[in-house]
């Protein structure tokens, strides 16, 4: 049996980074144009650059997102672009359109493609058309279930990879029109406005101005709001559909949700396949997984369709536990000292947790902070600052900070 490939998402480039360093085999992200999330931070071609000789440099590899659904304006520049991905030596292309397909061919190009879940494959007939056309693999739409993913595997040759983690859509595998209805922004072009996240109240015709909740709750309801993905409970059903790659959602997510959960999910896999006769899940892998931002999580299509029980959501907020609150970015071992980047305001008296990629989470007491003046202060409230901060043990580059919210930990981040 084969250890499949875990993918994780990679927003920006210092996530690129932090997924490749927690253990992604690989990365998907893209350019500014010609992808799904117009609202990350994305891609500059030097950053591509960067980005892919990062991953080449630690054995990983890196997929771009070219999977809009264009519009004639849309491909104007795309073959240039195109040309540009394939001389950075990307190892995918990410595309739903056909169109894009006969572009390539066209231009000659040679890059390995990987049809997106918006193309909204769901049987064996449909992924073996697409081999059909040249495409290597096929990332399966979420709404499959395993025995239906197995079935796929027997009947077809081609890689196959399936979402494993993070936000579902209330429409097939994210092809929907309700953003560009209501808000006029076409969420097939990269611009969702997340519509199915809102709070929604009934009008009946004849009574205008008369708002009913479709449910009794005094905050109105949110019918279309789905919950989060999670299937680290299951990785063994996971690992014997056959499936090529497992795939992180959230390139819109932050540094700490993109190390967390490529970390869990790398810490499962490969406990997995270490010894499947012995394996056993492990209740502190979910417990760090609620450490992020998160809806309550669910199985999704994997076992059965959701009952109406897990429809009945009560909010479009995410929970989480935990603040992220800096990166490390040095460390001096004369001082016993964390030099660390500011994300979240530190106050002295925090009691803070450190993760990396190659260490067990470890709490620290933060006695005193440094600012860059030199100077010992009380709090240290900017964004990108560099403190120092007491850290007995050595860490690394990259290891990460947060602090545990006290109460229910509900944001609408």
């Amino acid at each position: 049996m084969q250890k499949p490939e875990l993918l994780s998402p990679a927003g920006n480039l210092e996530k690129l980074k932090l997924a490749i360093l927690y253990g992604a085999d690989a990365v998907y992200c893209g350019g500014h144009n010609y992808g799904l999330r117009e609202g990350a931070d994305n891609f500059t071609l030097e950053e591509l650059v960067e980005g892919t000789e990062f991953a080449h440099q630690h054995g990983g590899r890196i997929y771009i997102t070219v999977n809009m659904i264009p519009h004639n304006d849309d491909l104007v520049g795309l073959d240039e672009y195109l040309h540009q991905l394939e001389e950075i030596g990307v190892d995918a292309l990410i595309i739903s359109d056909p169109g894009i397909i006969s572009i390539l061919k066209q231009e000659g190009i040679q890059l390995p493609l990987h049809l997106s879940t918006q193309a909204n494959a769901v049987n064996w007939a449909s992924v073996r058309f697409w081999a059909e056309q040249g495409v290597e693999r096929v990332i399966l739409a979420r709404e499959l279930s395993k025995d239906e993913i197995i079935e796929i595997r027997k009947k077809t040759d081609i890689s196959l990879e399936m979402f494993i983690h993070g936000s579902m859509c209330i429409s097939y595998s994210g092809r929907c029109l309700l953003s560009n209805y209501m808000a006029n922004r076409d969420a097939n072009r990269g611009r969702c406005a997340h519509s199915c996240r809102w709070k929604y109240y009934l009008v009946e015709e004849k009574r205008p101005g008369e708002y009913y909740p479709v449910f009794e709750d005094e905050q109105g309801t949110y019918i279309m709001n789905s919950r989060d993905l999670c299937l680290i409970e299951h990785i063994p059903e996971v690992v014997e559909t056959g499936v090529d790659s497992l795939k992180i959602e959230g390139r819109m997510k932050s540094l700490h949700y993109v190390a967390t959960v490529t970390a869990v999910y790398r810490q499962a896999i490969d406990s997995y396949f270490k010894d499947p006769t012995s394996y056993q899940f492990k209740p502190e892998w979910l417990e760090e997984l609620k450490k992020v931002s998160h809806r309550d999580y669910t199985t999704g299509f994997f076992f059965s369709p959701p009952g109406p029980g897990e429809h009945n959501y009560q909010s479009s907020a995410y929970r989480r536990s935990y603040d992220f609150m800096g990166i490390v970015r040095d460390y001096l071992p004369d001082f016993k000292e964390a030099v660390v980047e500011v994300r979240h305001k530190f106050i002295q008296g925090d009691r803070l947790e450190i993760m990396g990629p190659d260490c067990e989470s470890f709490t620290v007491d933060l006695s005193y902070i440094i600012n860059e003046e030199g100077e010992e202060v009380s709090e240290a409230p900017h964004p990108q600052e560099l403190i120092r901060i007491p850290v007995d043990r050595p860490v690394k580059p990259y290891y990460l900070v947060r602090r545990r919210i006290d109460g229910e930990g509900y944001t609408k981040d």
